[in-house]
């Protein structure tokens, strides 16, 4: 089983300490004394950033992380063709999703609030700082045996038919959890593979996905004997890789040793050139690391204040903990249920290619999807919290689009859910319609969360300044993220448009 360092008991003693500085001197110097205090208990360094390149055992390679930045938006990956990763995980939205729930396939080739096509199951996460996670995306489902993303001492886990087999521990291809994530998306056919030859066939994914063969770009491989098609898909894929003129010379100028003598394309190549980008997209010096290191002018008065609840009344660090495993990324990476109401689109072409859960396919099952456990029923992993504050939408599903009504939500669940109107919520339009039960998620509610938390007006608005502006770094804003855009493809497909970054600076290799 994957380990995490419980911090349950540092946690109590960090709302006892924060409870008794509460009507301490609050003048500037007397709340840079407490907070100092309080981060120090917290054991929050502001340093992590600095630890990348010993966690790593090297620095990050520069040449490589540049040919994984061009296959990030390169849709040549996609069987469909018309997706990569930045699809989804946009440079105008912090390198995550535009959207309250994702559109992969069959997109209009927009990324950013007008992208249009049938939307997937959740949210996309911002692979910003996914280097320090020990566990990914929502349900859980990618995670490091050790607890420890760059420890490949022990398998990295992942549901069928990956499991535990296909990144063993100690492979000298795959030494971080990023490497092995980096297998994925490719494979998922809602999202980048699509469903093209599939219909009507022996091999179809069912009846009810047959509508989604629209015939374009390359047909879908066979499954394999046990009825998967991930494997298949990887190979195909190193084939048409192999054959691009393009790709291969890429691929050989930043493997020479290993593509020596006429050698070919692997896939862990992919996966360990996607994985060195996102090494460079570790972007963890906001205003309350500064702070931590010494700059008490880092954060102002009302972050000061905000930082002070978010550690202490507002019981937040519980949950979006900093200490052990959470490597100050403000998550305890723990599936929690905590009464998110559910929306979902509907199925069908343009609108939505995933089958929900639940009698009226309006539910999302979280956790209990990859573990069997009912217990684990509506149960998503708790969102590390830096840079939170440019996405444009909130939760696994994007159900509220404002970060006061998300940071509302958490004070008082019952409250909220049962109040919950998708239209004041601002979520899109098709999204407004399928919402689906409410009590259920309520039941068993994260016991942290079951009585409501009280601030006043003063106190909340301080709260949302600290997690909007005190945990945000400046090279995640979208002037910053905009300039990774490459100007073509290597592949010659049509690079996607990107919302709001029609401005980029054009510079270096492209």
């Amino acid at each position: 089983m994957t380990k995490y360092k419980h911090t349950s008991k540092a946690t109590s003693a960090l709302l006892l300490l924060t409870a008794s500085l509460a009507g301490a001197d609050l003048s500037s110097h007397g709340i840079d004394t407490q907070l100092t205090q309080v981060l120090g208990q917290a054991g929050f360094t502001g340093r992590v950033e600095s630890t990348l390149v010993t966690r790593l055992g090297r620095p990050v390679n520069r040449q490589l992380a540049q040919l994984g930045r061009l296959l990030f938006f390169e849709k040549f990956t996609s069987l469909h063709r018309d997706n990569s990763c930045s699809g989804c995980h946009s440079p105008g939205a912090g390198m995550g999703d535009s959207q309250s729930i994702a559109i992969g396939i069959q997109n209009n080739n927009q990324v950013g609030p007008h992208r249009a096509g049938p939307r997937n199951q959740r949210r996309t996460p911002s692979v910003v700082n996914t280097a320090f996670y020990p566990k990914l995306m929502w349900n859980g489902r990618f995670s490091a045996e050790s607890g420890d993303p760059f420890d490949h001492s022990a398998p990295f886990r992942f549901p069928p038919p990956e499991g535990i087999t296909k990144f063993p521990g100690n492979d000298p291809k795959i030494k971080h959890l990023l490497h092995a994530q980096a297998f994925i998306p490719p494979t998922e056919l809602n999202e980048v593979a699509g469903f093209t030859g599939t219909k009507n066939t022996p091999y179809s994914v069912g009846p009810r996905f047959d509508q989604f063969d629209d015939g374009k770009g390359i047909a879908l491989p066979h499954p394999d004997a046990a009825g998967f098609r991930n494997e298949p898909i990887r190979q195909l894929l190193t084939q048409l890789m192999n054959a691009s003129p393009p790709l291969k010379a890429l691929f050989r100028k930043h493997f020479p040793a290993e593509m020596a003598n006429n050698g070919s394309i692997e896939f862990s190549m992919f996966g360990r050139a996607i994985a060195e980008f996102e090494f460079e997209l570790v972007f963890a010096n906001a205003p309350i690391d500064r702070f931590a290191r010494g700059d008490r002018n880092a954060l102002s008065s009302h972050e000061k204040r905000g930082a002070l609840l978010f550690f202490g009344k507002a019981k937040c660090v519980s949950c979006h903990a900093v200490a052990g495993a959470a490597n100050e990324m403000f998550s305890d990476f723990r599936n929690r249920r905590i009464g998110v109401p559910q929306i979902a689109p509907f199925f069908g072409v343009g609108r939505g290619n995933t089958i929900f859960d639940g009698p009226g396919e309006n539910e999302d099952f979280g956790a209990e999807q990859i573990s069997g456990v009912a217990g684990d029923r509506y149960k998503f992993r708790t969102s590390p919290l830096r840079n939170v504050g440019i996405q444009p939408a909130f939760f696994h599903n994007g159900a509220f689009t404002r970060l006061e009504d998300a940071i509302r939500h958490h004070l008082d669940v019952p409250r909220s859910a049962r109040h919950y109107n998708a239209i004041r919520a601002g979520v899109d339009f098709d999204l407004i319609f399928r919402l689906g039960p409410i009590e259920p998620v309520l039941q068993g509610l994260d016991p942290i969360l079951a009585a409501p938390i009280n601030l006043n007006e003063d106190e909340f608005e301080d709260l949302v300044k600290f997690v909007r502006n005190g945990l945000l770094d400046p090279r995640a804003k979208r002037r910053s993220l905009c300039d990774v855009i490459p100007d073509a493809l290597p592949s010659g497909l049509t690079l996607a448009n990107f919302e709001g970054c029609e401005d980029r600076d054009r510079h270096g290799e492209r």
